[in-house]
């Protein structure tokens, strides 16, 4: 007597509960062991009914057998060993279903070189394979590597999977969009002659996910035009969320539109994707009319609100919003701390971060990177450092290409070069930021030899300098003096990258040939350049007539100047400096009174420090400051050294009064004018070394002084050895002479 196979479902069938493992909701039975089977929640019954099934006979054959290989496969936890065995004891030979099944299971417990080798014995034993055979070994061989995906991919043509099985080009959309080549996921998706809307999605998904919103949106009104498939819900989200990274809001009330006419119902998720994307798109009243509506919310939803006040700038909404969250993540966290980062608040977001802390919520990649923002606005490098230390030496967070990016960043911009360079060196993967932010680091601290070849190393990886790669180079080229050098680079980023300079790279070639007297050049570039000079241009010209005093040009810089922005107090100082330089004290004087008349303010200079965790704050002209006498006393000594023309990088102590600190003096040969300070800082901390930062921008010829702690030196502190509650300290006066 035959076993009783599987019969399919009738209206008199009484469906059994099924357990997690069970998928197939479909599946009737009519053998009562067989029925125990599909119904078994534990191994230890398993193990009986496999015994029961086996004194039978019917474990011989394959269905039976391949329900016993599907517990052991998909239950929790799988037992993959008893289910080889199953496979390999079944006496009619596996059949797809159950080889797909062991490669599944092997797949779920993270086992993707067991579910290969099991493929490979498939195509060496010639045993049956069907689309899920290859999708299963699509997904394994992802795991391991592109080239195994891709001999995978050879085998599914070979066997004439491709553009016949959805399934399997569905996989192959997926695998491609998201891990190799949005290219190859396109012309997998182009030769497939059926395309369900699995199909579409994933593309959109892929092109989403690439930071490719514009092609995603065609794919959708493609998708939409062809009307043989409808958007479900995922695809809805897709298409919200291309609209939300293009930015348009007319975009998001078409999607908006769409969700309302589809029909096939409103999730959580969905909602969420449509609050940010009206967020992304400037409109909050749309994303909050959508939030207030919700049913249920999620973490996310909540996070996506809170987003979307901080987009559009109302950072109070955002932070009360998010205080009333019934329950926050990391996510959450991360987006009030990118919040008051981007909005220039590096204070606020290192708060926020701290109180994350506190709270004993661990950071993810993208926390890390709005603070390691943060620390590079406030010059924070010991945060930096402890960041690093603690969260990716130990592995605690994966150290991505666009976290790596923020590290350097953050190092450079807070003085460590070194530390910069060494990570860079560290790390496997590389954009196009990462050389870009490594040459902006040597270009920031004057390196212009180890930029350049630094460049030259780049441009041999095969991966193609951008507009801001020429942005540091330039740069560089411009503090060094560097003329026949930035005009090759500047000739090449056109003729051989095709990309046209901005105004930026204008700007540093006007103020190239500005600082080495080729002043009728470099206002010929201002004049003459398609794109216009900006505030950055005609103030570089302006700052070159100040150095090499020329009355003329400078006077035509102003008037462009105050034409583009007139209540810039720089333009004044700047043009005030040349008159004096000049010995023209009535024009001096008249510039005063038009300064007075039209009530324009200059802007004290503010650098900032941390010490010990607490923000100091450094204004110009400033006496409030408990110890500003002797930082005073320590500016007059600067200036002497660099009205005496002493040279870079070396170690002098300047206040004899201490066992434990000295300073280093860094900086350029001192012009016969006087050096001006970006910053003057006091550490009276032992054992701090403070990590600083500048947030005034003088004109480019100033000088940068920088104070280090040396073990070796022998000199004590004041007579308070604290910071005290003081946020506010002192700095060189620079107002107006």
């Amino acid at each position: 007597m035959p076993p009783p196979f599987p019969a399919s479902a009738s209206s008199s069938a009484r469906p059994q509960p099924r357990p997690a493992w069970n998928t197939n909701r479909n599946l009737v039975v009519t053998h009562p062991l067989l029925s125990l089977l599909e119904s078994c929640a534990s191994f230890r019954r398993l193990l009986q009914l496999q015994a029961l099934l086996t004194v039978s006979g019917l474990a011989a054959h394959r269905f039976p057998a391949s329900r016993l290989l599907a517990f052991c496969a998909l239950s929790d936890p799988p037992h993959l060993s008893h289910g080889a065995a199953i496979l390999a004891q079944c006496a009619e030979g596996p059949n797809a279903y159950m080889l797909a099944t062991m490669m599944r299971g092997f797949i779920r417990a993270g086992q993707h070189g067991h579910a290969l080798a099991l493929f490979r014995r498939v195509l060496r034993d010639r045993l049956p394979s069907d689309a899920r055979t290859i999708v299963f070994a699509l997904k394994a061989a992802a795991a391991v590597s592109s080239s195994a995906a891709e001999a995978v991919h050879c085998v599914a043509l070979k066997r004439g999977f491709i553009g016949k099985s959805a399934l399997v080009g569905n996989a192959l959309v997926h695998l491609y969009a998201r891990s190799v080549s949005l290219a190859d996921a396109r012309k997998v998706f182009d030769e497939m002659a059926d395309r369900d809307v699995v199909s579409w999605t994933t593309l959109m998904e892929g092109y989403v996910h690439g930071g490719l919103p514009d092609e995603a949106w065609r794919v959708f009104c493609r998708m939409v035009a062809a009307g043989r498939v409808w958007p479900n819900v995922v695809t809805l989200v897709a298409a919200a969320s291309a609209a939300g990274q293009i930015g348009l809001l007319g975009l998001g009330r078409m999607v908006h539109r769409c969700v309302a006419e589809s029909g096939c119902g409103v999730s959580v998720n969905l909602e969420n994707a449509l609050v940010d994307m009206f967020g992304k798109c400037g409109c909050l009243a749309s994303a909050k009319e959508i939030f207030d509506g919700m049913a249920n919310k999620d973490v996310y939803s909540w996070t996506s609100m809170v987003s979307a006040y901080a987009r559009c700038g109302d950072l109070e909404s955002a932070a009360q919003l998010f205080e009333e969250m019934p329950n926050r993540n990391a996510v959450s966290w991360s987006c009030m701390v990118a919040a008051y980062s981007q909005a220039n608040q590096p204070e606020e977001a290192v708060r926020m971060f701290k109180d994350m802390l506190a709270e004993g919520v661990e950071p993810i990649g993208a926390t890390l990177v709005s603070v390691l923002s943060a620390c590079a606005q406030l010059g924070c490098l010991d945060l930096g450092r402890w960041l690093y230390d603690t969260y990716i030496v130990s592995n605690k967070v994966q150290l991505t290409v666009n976290l790596g990016n923020a590290f350097i960043d953050s190092f450079a911009k807070c003085g460590d070069v070194s530390a910069a360079s060494r990570l860079f060196g560290n790390m496997e993967d590389k954009n196009v930021v990462s050389w870009n932010s490594m040459i902006m680091a040597h270009a920031l601290h004057g390196q212009s030899e180890e930029a350049l070849h630094l460049f030259q190393q780049f441009k041999g990886t095969g991966i193609l300098p951008d507009e801001i790669t020429f942005m540091g180079v330039l740069s560089v080229c411009s503090h060094s003096g560097l003329v026949s050098e930035a005009r090759c680079h500047f000739k090449e980023m056109r003729m051989i990258y095709g990309i046209e300079p901005r105004a930026e790279h204008y700007a540093c070639m006007i103020d190239l040939l500005g600082k080495v007297g080729l002043l009728d050049e470099a206002f010929e570039v201002a004049r003459t350049m398609p794109v216009g000079a900006d505030v950055a241009g005609w103030g570089a010209l302006l700052n070159a007539s100040r150095m090499h005093g020329n009355v003329e040009i400078g006077e035509c810089a102003v008037d462009k100047l105050l034409g583009l922005d007139p209540s810039d107090s720089g333009i004044y100082v700047l043009m005030s400096q040349l008159y004096a330089s000049k010995n023209k004290w009535g024009q001096v004087k008249r510039l005063r009174t038009v300064i007075r008349d039209r009530g324009v303010k200059k802007n004290p200079g503010c650098s900032s420090i941390e010490v010990d965790g607490k923000f100091h704050e450094f204004l110009a002209a400033d006496v409030s400051h408990v110890h500003s006498g002797d930082i005073y006393a320590a500016l007059k000594n600067i200036y002497a050294i660099g009205a005496n023309g002493m040279l870079c990088n070396f170690y002098k102590p300047l206040l004899a009064s201490s066992e434990n600190q000295n300073v280093h003096f860094h900086g350029r040969r001192a012009n016969d004018e006087k050096a001006e300070c970006n910053l003057i800082v006091w550490d009276w901390s032992f054992g701090v070394r403070p990590a600083i930062l500048s947030l005034l921008a003088l004109r480019r010829d100033s000088k940068v002084i920088k104070w280090w702690r040396q073990e070796e030196a022998a000199m004590q502190p004041p007579a308070s050895s604290s910071m005290g509650t003081s946020e506010r300290g002192v700095k060189e006066d620079d107002t107006f002479t």
